[in-house]
């Protein structure tokens, strides 16, 4: 179940993204905005019908503020990385999502991390910085350095996620309360900073919405059903999805120090995966 979630959630994310950037020339949190409004009524009618109830369990309210923090600050990277870089670059730095919430998981939620798994998360970062590429001759550093700051603060947001399935909260309140906190928080700066939007325009941020919100149902249920370091391999499918549809719609084509930042990071995920498999002696996903 977790990784038929988490592979249903590199497609809707990669068609988020794809919707976002042809949305064109708008204001970053105006993208923001609409992709989490939309998000958030579609969580608010599944809610309803679900008659769920819209108070979190007892102790998880500060969670849930934590979760959306890091998931607004992760949404605005990765939406500002990717109007300024190809494709498959923005999403390969926000996939050092999961290496960040291994990271976080051991740190806060006491999840175990082996020296070969610190050992995949430095060189990780070295294939990051191959297509960060920080140098003052590349235009596009400060949108790269966004684009890794905002995976950062994702993994922050999946731990959280974690936690809080570990705590029995219900994931459509999870997916619910970031999308309202999201939205809210973006208000102030639609409001003192709109743009006309064409039709065209308005249907491609609530083709993102839709998307984002299948995106979430999606990653949530993966999260909340299994331990990061089980699942976490499969996210990268989202790379191989934002490459084949940069290359086809916008005609992106990476750079050779990209390919080998993917090649090093998606060794990484798959060199962990398999080795937690070994060390754990059990199966790469929970049945639930």
């Amino acid at each position: 179940m977790g990784i038929f979630c988490i592979l249903l959630s590199g497609l809707c994310f990669t068609g988020m993204n794809t919707f976002v950037r042809l949305s064109g020339d708008l204001p970053t949190m105006q993208k923001v905005f609409f992709r989490n409004f939309v998000a958030m009524i579609f969580a608010f009618v599944m809610m309803v019908r679900k008659k769920d109830s819209f108070r979190p369990k007892p102790g998880n309210m500060k969670y849930l503020l934590i979760r959306s923090v890091g998931g607004v600050a992760g949404m605005v990277g990765n939406f500002y990385a990717i109007d300024r870089l190809d494709l498959s670059d923005a999403s390969m730095l926000n996939k050092m999502s999961p290496f960040f919430a291994l990271v976080f998981s051991a740190i806060f939620i006491k999840e175990k991390v082996r020296p070969k798994q610190a050992i995949a998360i430095v060189v990780a970062f070295l294939g990051a910085l191959c297509i960060i590429k920080p140098t003052f001759a590349n235009a596009n550093l400060f949108a790269s350095v966004c684009g890794f700051l905002g995976g950062m603060a994702a993994g922050g947001a999946y731990t959280c996620v974690r936690y809080l399935g570990l705590r029995g909260e219900n994931g459509r309140l999870i997916v619910f309360f970031f999308s309202a906190f999201s939205s809210a928080t973006m208000l102030p700066f639609l409001l003192f900073n709109y743009h006309y939007m064409t039709w065209q325009q308005w249907a491609t941020l609530l083709l993102a919405g839709a998307c984002a919100a299948g995106g979430q149902f999606s990653i949530t249920a993966a999260y909340t059903h299994a331990p990061s370091r089980e699942i976490s391999v499969y996210d990268y499918a989202q790379v191989i999805f934002a490459a084949v549809v940069g290359y086809l719609v916008f005609g992106d084509v990476p750079d050779v120090l990209s390919f080998v930042g993917y090649a090093v990071i998606c060794g990484m995920a798959l060199w962990m995966f398999f080795y937690n498999r070994k060390a754990d002696g059990t199966a790469p996903a929970k049945k639930v």
